[in-house]
Parts: structure tokens; sequence; C-alpha cells
């Protein structure tokens, strides 16, 4: 049963993604202009920048976060312009670990631009994936001015907080691993990227979920729509990291230069012989891996069969991902439709 109605706004399903995407952008402008006086304008022109909404030519993320939770709230509620708060939460929630994540890595660029750290000081940076931090958690209280009641609001803000919390242990572990010169498992690979990428994608899709349906089981299965779903994103991402158009993607297909253990790597070192897996390690001892070092540790990740088997293990958390939602009979097919779109769109293995 959904929360009592208060009117279906436009059609959702009749919009195109990239509509959506304008909506949710929208509403994060809104809530940046409720803050924003001449003293703090600086702070809020980092966060614009950011987010690809000051410069006409920057890249801007594609927003799939809010999409999903939007797009799972379309299909058990028609009135979905009354999530857009909890989408724009989830979108700078998101950016803040961004922020942050930039300055951790030592990434001077993203999205074809200086990272913030890079353009305005590590200081400011800090400072500004906070504030992007707090201003999420703001925009979850505004869903009590649209009807929604205190204790589904309260369920959501537990989940937001849950869900931030292990993106934390996701990047302490990706911080520790990738300080250490041994390679870590596979299995223990899943468990970063578990907290790290698929928590967040789940926690999205939940909470358009929980806001729209008091149906537990509907709930969990957009959790675990949104769980399967976050893996295969990460897992496909760890491909394009390595054999990616840089044109598509908006970054260089450089893992393996720049000593990522990714999940084709890490596959890589379980399966390869002794002789290869020097190979590997003689690279990720380089300092500044040269064209002929590269080339050498992706051919052991042919020969491994590692490129294989990453895209299959994206296929199939991709196929996991949709039986969950498939499985719900009661959903709006259109809006079924509309989240495999996304998956097309952001999934290419």
């Amino acid at each position: 049963m959904s929360e009592q109605q208060h009117g279906a706004g436009n059609d959702l399903l009749s919009l195109n993604l990239d509509e959506l995407v304008a909506a949710t952008d929208r509403t994060i402008l809104e809530l940046l202009a409720e803050w924003d006086e001449p003293i703090t304008a600086p702070m809020y022109e980092q966060i614009r920048y950011h987010l690809g909404y000051s410069d006409p030519a920057a890249r801007p993320g594609k927003r799939m976060r809010p999409l999903l939770g939007l797009l799972a709230y379309a299909s058990i509620s028609p009135d979905w312009d009354r999530a857009l708060p909890g989408a724009a939460a989830v979108e700078l929630g998101h950016n803040f670990s961004l922020v942050h994540d930039d300055i951790e890595d030592g990434d001077a660029e993203r999205r074809g631009r200086p990272t913030l750290w890079v353009r305005d000081g590590v200081p400011q940076a800090i400072n500004t994936g906070d504030a992007l931090f707090t201003i999420s958690r703001v925009a979850l209280h505004h869903l009590t001015t649209l009807g929604f009641s205190d204790t589904k609001v309260l369920r959501l803000m537990k989940l937001y907080d849950e869900t931030c919390l292990r993106l934390c242990e996701g990047q302490f572990i990706d911080i520790a691993a990738s300080s250490r010169t041994e390679m870590q498992s596979v299995e223990h690979y899943f468990e970063m990227i578990g907290r790290k990428t698929a928590a967040l994608i789940s926690g999205s899709v939940e909470s358009g979920a929980i806001l729209a349906s008091d149906d537990e089981e509907v709930i969990r299965r957009f959790r675990n729509f949104g769980w399967a779903l976050g893996l295969a994103f990460q897992i496909n991402d760890d491909l394009l990291g390595i054999w990616g158009d840089e044109a598509a993607t908006g970054k260089e297909a450089s893992d393996l230069a720049r000593h990522k253990k990714t999940l084709p790597v890490l596959h890589a070192m379980e399966q390869a012989s002794p002789a290869d897996r020097a190979v590997l390690a003689n690279l990720y001892a380089e300092a500044n891996p040269g064209a002929d070092s590269v080339a050498a540790g992706l051919a052991v990740l042919e020969r491994t069969g590692s490129r294989e088997y990453t895209r299959l293990q994206a296929q199939e958390w991709r196929t996991k991902a949709i039986s969950e939602i498939r499985s719900l009979s009661q959903l709006n097919p259109r809006a079924v439709a509309k989240l495999e779109e996304i998956i097309d769109r952001v999934i290419s293995a």
C-alpha cells in the first residue's frame, strides 16, 4: 500500500531519462539557493563546479543513483515529483564521497576537468565535501513538507546514514589494499565494492521503494535489485578502466598503469602461472610503468581469461538485478522498462 497521493505531477513514465536528470538537477540547485549568501557564495560555487553546473563544457555524471530511486518510486506510485528531494539527497551524498575520494586517491582530473582539490586546494575541498554531505541530509528533511510521514522519513534517514557508513568502510578497505604491495583476494574485493559501490546504489533504489510502499517484500526486492546492479556497475567499470574508450567514459583506461587493483588483475593473480604473476608484480612495482610493461600486463590478463571472467561477472550480476524487479508483478511495467534502460545505458558488458 502506498502513501496517500498528493497529485501525480508530470507523468514520469512519459519523460526520457535526460528530463529526469534535469528535474533532479533543478531540485539540487534550489537546495543550494536556499543557503547561498554573498559571504558564502564561493563555497556554493565550488559545489556547482564539482557537480558540473557552472561550466557549459563540463560533463556531469550520469545521475544514475537518483534516477534509480525515482523510477523505483514511479513503478509503485505515480506522483514521482514528491520523491525529488530524496533523489537530490542521494546525488549530493554520492558527490560528497567523490570530492573526498579525489583527495584520498590523489586524482587530478574528474570528467576531463581539474578536481576540486586541485582547483581550490585540499582544505576547501574537504570542507565543500562536508557541505555536500550536510545539504544531502537537509534535502531529506524536505520530504516531511511533501506529505510523507515522520516515521517514513526517519526510516529513510537511518538507511541513508547506514549507507554512508558503508561507503566509508569501503573506502577504508580500498585505501588499505592500495597501500599494501600484496594483492587482495577476489573475495576480499567483493567485500570492498559491496560497501563502496553497491551499498549506495542499493540504498538509492530502496529509498524510492520505502517512500512509495509499505510492502516489505517489495522493498526487499528493490534492495536486492540495487545491490546486484551496484556490483554489476562496478565490475563493468573495472572492465572500462583497462579496456574502455576514453571518449566514451570520460577517463583514461589506465588502471594498470595507475596500479589499480581491480577485479581483472586480482583474478589474473589467482589464476596466473608463477611467471605471469611475476610480470604483474613487476608492473605494479614500477613507479611509472612504460607502454611495454603495460602491454605485458594486458597479455597476462588475456592469457588468464580475466577479461572474459570480468565480463561474465558483470553480466551475471546484471541478470540477477533484472530478475529481482521482474519478479514483482504489481509494478508498473513502463517503469521497469525505464529501469532496464538505465541498466543498458551504464553497463556495457
